[in-house]
């Protein structure tokens, strides 16, 4: 899973100084370790490496303008070298019977599911202190972001980690948050950027012609949807249990046996439909937690809603988005409540 920063220039109501002050430091150092673009492709010392993955995210970004719709500006136009596996670590928490991310509000972003270290050290330290009141806790590292525009934001060498359809991914996902952005509905925001990234993917390697890599492609979402389903059943048992009337003790012996299954289940699904491939283990490194699963939903929670505004465009960007910006104008409630259809009320099986 992607995991993303949403930076601010202004102290929020609900961060202390030493937090604000973290942030305009990450923020400051990171303007300040930019390199321009064309300068290192200009540079025969630039390894080959290095230019290889800028020139692809060059023409990445060119496909996103012209064939998605998404804006472009002066966004990417800038490197970063990242030291560690991180430029960002965030930290999600919930109730420990409950599913509902506690959120961290910012005048521009708005209130979102997470909130962002530029230091491992301080998000474990945050996280503990959470974890002390009785929360269920995760850090999790993000290897892009997105300022909405507000900066130019530059290309991280932790996007170059993956293949080139991964790189896609990350430029897609982060332009689409540029493109539409609703403030305070990370559920609406994180399911628009996730359709843009997956279906731009797709339509990136058809225009390139690269079959190989497009059916790999597929396939991992394929794999994705298994696991979703996966996590889907253990949020309905979880859901129902924080609903019901048991004691504390109860609901936490019953919390433990759904995590449980879920491990058991997920070994299952990847001995006999995966062929034994340990897609997610690093899901479960760490014991199982209600943040773990309260994040999965935020990205991957409203897929089938955005599906049908595809499906409803007939495959044309600009009506999509169109489409997306008035579903983005609907009361928080009702948009809401149309993030929560699922596909079959929306569209053929056969269409997904």
């Amino acid at each position: 899973m992607i995991l993303r920063l949403l930076l601010v220039l202004c102290l929020a109501a609900c961060s202390g100084p030493s937090y604000y002050l973290q942030a305009m430091s990450g923020q400051n150092k990171l303007m300040k370790s930019r390199q321009d673009i064309q300068s290192l492709l200009n540079d025969p010392a630039t390894p080959a490496g290095l230019a290889g993955h800028l020139q692809t995210a060059e023409q990445i970004k060119e496909f996103a303008q012209d064939e998605l719709g998404l804006p472009i500006d002066g966004s990417y136009s800038s490197y970063v070298e990242v030291e560690g596996e991180a430029l960002v670590w965030n930290v999600v928490a919930t109730g420990e019977f409950s599913l509902q991310p506690k959120k961290w509000c910012f005048p521009v972003a708005g209130c979102v599911p997470y909130r962002g270290f530029f230091e491992k050290q301080k998000a474990r330290q945050s996280a503990d202190r959470l974890s002390q009141k009785g929360m269920d806790v995760i850090v999790s590292p993000a290897a892009a972001y997105s300022s909405l525009g507000w900066f130019n934001d530059p290309l991280l060498s932790t996007m170059f980690s993956g293949s080139d359809s991964r790189l896609a991914a990350y430029l897609f996902h982060e332009l689409a948050h540029q493109r539409l952005y609703v403030k305070s509905d990370g559920l609406f925001n994180e399911g628009y950027a996730n359709f843009v990234e997956e279906t731009g993917v797709r339509s990136w390697l058809e225009f390139n012609q690269r079959p190989e890599e497009l059916q790999r492609w597929q396939q991992l979402r394929e794999v994705s949807r298994d696991f979703s389903s996966l996590v889907g059943k253990a949020r309905a048992d979880l859901n129902g249990l924080y609903r019901s009337n048991e004691t504390n003790d109860a609901m936490r012996q019953q919390k433990a046996a759904i995590f449980t299954a879920l491990e058991h289940d997920y070994q299952q699904l990847s001995d006999e439909k995966w062929q034994g491939k340990s897609y997610y283990s690093s899901w479960f490194k760490e014991p199982l937690n209600n943040a773990r699963l309260a994040l999965y939903n935020t990205y991957e929670g409203s897929h089938c809603a955005f599906q049908g505004l595809w499906v409803q465009s007939g495959g044309d960007w600009q009506k999509f988005h169109t489409l997306a910006e008035q579903k983005s104008g609907l009361p928080k409630d009702e948009r809401r409540e149309w993030l929560k259809q699922t596909c079959p009320e929306i569209a053929p099986q056969t269409d997904l």
